[in-house]
């Protein structure tokens, strides 16, 4: 297997933008992408593109906006990890020696409101346990009986997110929130407040993947992907308890199956960017990928170990709750500011000298989607 490396990313700015084709948005993270890696549509060979909630075909109408040059492009769905799923797809192409250069891009416009989930049973669907805030705010309330996490501690990371957002061009909202304003926000489900669950948004984001060396004719100093692995869910007891199995087993599975693939441990990561949709997700997928034990997280919080100054920080891009979650570019969009800190490109919200960042995504399905990247 050949070594693979991340050679440019690009993003269009996560948002709103009600009017604006998607081929548009796509276009311009895909351009961006290819400006940063220093190359021309002619060099990629092959295209793979995420979404979740689009057009068929949607990839192939991104793509005629540069240019149709016969090159296979395919489309993946795979919920939230759609696009991380793409680039997985992308970077086997090219550790096979199939392809040489590749583009992973997402995209996705969602409407305003809920998620409406068809990955869940139709019994599930009329009896509303499709609605995500509330499958996330059951998961809230067994750990705070489990390991004594509070309403505050959610809070604190929608404050920390939002201070990180405030900083990066590309997300949605780039607003300073206080813990007071986070808990006194409308409250969506019980323990969760407005602020505590990430926005529905409008976005694209594109990564350049080449081999190594190739790389060498653009770079000195390429980003290498150590691992791209994908997971499913396990069941985790006769009575196939769903909410256990839909956030746990899939995210600790393709998070120990990432670590052996690039012959890490959760202890050389220096900076993550994970899942957090609503709140108290960050807590427990650090705590299902290792970066600590189960019901540590919050003290990592109050010590400020996950701050971009801190030892191991979390989300600097302003993770979903700020940067935004539109649903087919999320993945990407990690992958993008983990790229962006490793070069040490991030301004003002740059962690200070990351050698190796782990990007995750949890979709429905269930399925968990983790990158590590290296310099």
């Amino acid at each position: 297997m050949r070594e693979v490396v991340i050679l440019g990313v690009g993003m269009h700015k996560f948002g709103r933008f009600d009017g604006m084709d998607f081929t548009e948005m796509g276009s311009v993270a895909i351009q961006n992408a290819m400006k940063d890696a220093d190359i021309v549509w002619k060099d990629i060979e092959a295209a793979f593109c995420g979404n979740t909630y689009g057009d068929t075909a949607s990839g192939h109408r991104i793509v005629a906006q540069i240019g149709l040059t016969g090159i296979p492009i395919v489309n993946v769905e795979n919920a939230c990890s759609s696009s991380g799923s793409a680039l997985r797809l992308a970077y086997q192409e090219i550790a096979a020696g199939i392809y040489d250069t590749v583009l992973a891009f997402g995209w996705e416009q969602q409407p305003r409101g809920f998620i409406t989930s068809t990955a869940f049973p139709a019994y599930q669907r009329a009896m509303g346990m499709s609605i995500l805030p509330a499958q996330y705010a059951m998961l809230a309330r067994r750990h705070m009986v489990e390991y004594g996490t509070t309403v505050k501690h959610l809070a604190k990371i929608s404050v920390k997110n939002h201070k990180n957002g405030y900083y990066n061009p590309y997300a949605h909202y780039q607003v300073l929130l206080t813990e007071e304003q986070v808990l006194n926000s409308r409250m969506v489900c019980d323990p969760l407040t407005l602020y505590m669950c990430c926005p529905t948004s409008h976005g694209a984001a594109a990564a350049v993947l080449c081999s190594k060396t190739k790389a060498r004719r653009y770079t000195t100093k390429p980003i290498t992907v150590a691992a791209a692995v994908l997971a499913s869910g396990k069941y985790q007891s006769p009575a196939c308890d769903h909410i256990n199995y839909y956030m746990g087993s899939a995210v600790e599975l393709s998070g120990k199956l990432a670590y052996e693939a690039a012959g890490l441990g959760p202890e050389d990561i220096n900076i993550v960017e994970t899942h957090e949709a609503m709140a108290n997700a960050e807590i427990e997928q650090c705590e299902e990928l290792g970066i600590c034990e189960k019901g540590e997280y919050t003290q990592l919080l109050d010590a400020g170990e996950t701050e971009i100054t801190g030892r191991i920080p979390v989300n600097p891009s302003g993770g979903l709750l700020a940067r935004g979650h539109p649903l087919g570019a999320t993945s990407l969009a990690q992958v993008a500011e983990v790229v962006w800190q490793l070069r040490e490109q991030a301004g003002p919200r740059q962690v200070n000298n990351p050698k190796v960042g782990l990007c995750h995504t949890t979709g429905s399905g269930p399925n968990s989607c983790v990158t590590i990247l290296k310099k």
